[in-house]
């Protein structure tokens, strides 16, 4: 992908990722991608990215039969785009350990991250059950099923998340960027200002609020909230991209290329 520019950093997720927003990458600090209430370790969040690939690396290769090591290898080779390589090495140690509910989440998420969308919905959905639902998994199969353009039935599944985790910001992240994708901008904001008012709420949540606010010619104020993530300069850049898209194009276009918040 391209360096440009960006509000927000379109990861290919769910995740995460979805497709929903700007496609503009670039941002070092802050990631609108990956879906917002994801599954996993936070390997992603490694201030060196390849170094964290080559540690999980070397640990997965010494304990090649570990669940726990290919996931967090696996989770790293997400990190930093290399997604068919992860869908491979998840996909063994979902093989190897057909009952680890936590390796088969991980490899659904993966094959998502890959565009697998219909198997990543099938595999995430054997790895909880409806007498234990795990609200993570429902979040990260509502963007999957948003990006096949089923909009109605994953918000269902938000809100399932949202009864097992009230007002789990990142859940009502992933909620919002859903009414993106159909133009419902307002609601949309109101559902993102319930998530960042929260004080778990993290940079996507703030990123993604920051986007429908511009979407909707707020420019100022969407600058504000980016500065909370980044040097002024760069929120000022960022949001003067924005804008520069968004009078060149109708919103509506502009949110349908970009990718959904997620969790991890």
């Amino acid at each position: 992908m391209r360096d440009l520019p960006c509000l927000a950093r379109v990861a290919a997720s769910a995740a995460l990722t979805v497709s929903l927003a700007v496609s503009l990458a670039g941002c070092k600090s802050m990631g609108m991608a990956d879906v917002t209430g994801s599954l996993g370790s936070r390997n992603e969040a490694a201030a060196d990215p390849n170094r964290a690939v080559e540690l999980a690396g070397d640990r997965y290769r010494s304990r090649p039969n570990d669940p726990d090591a290919a996931i967090a290898y696996g989770n790293a080779l997400r990190a930093i785009g290399q997604r068919a390589q992860a869908v491979a090495v998840l996909e063994k140690a979902s093989l190897a350990n057909p009952s680890n509910k936590a390796v088969r989440a991980a490899y659904g998420r993966a094959l998502a991250d890959n565009g697998n969308f219909q198997l990543a919905f099938d595999t995430l959905a054997r790895a909880h059950s409806p007498d234990n639902p795990d609200w993570r998994i429902l979040s990260v199969q509502g963007t999957v099923l948003d990006q096949m353009g089923r909009n109605e039935e994953a918000r269902r599944y938000y809100a399932s998340a949202l009864r097992l985790a009230p007002d789990e910001p990142s859940v009502l992240s992933n909620l919002g960027m859903s009414y993106v994708l159909t133009k419902e901008l307002p609601k949309a904001e109101d559902t993102l200002r319930r998530a960042y008012a929260s004080g778990r709420a993290d940079s996507r949540v703030r990123q993604n609020l920051a986007l429908v606010i511009g979407l909707q010619g707020r420019y100022a104020e969407a600058e504000s909230i980016v500065r909370a993530d980044l040097p002024p300069d760069e929120a000022a850049a960022n949001v003067a991209y924005l804008k520069e898209m968004v009078s060149g194009h109708d919103a509506a276009r502009a949110a349908g290329r970009g990718v959904l918040a997620a969790g991890r």
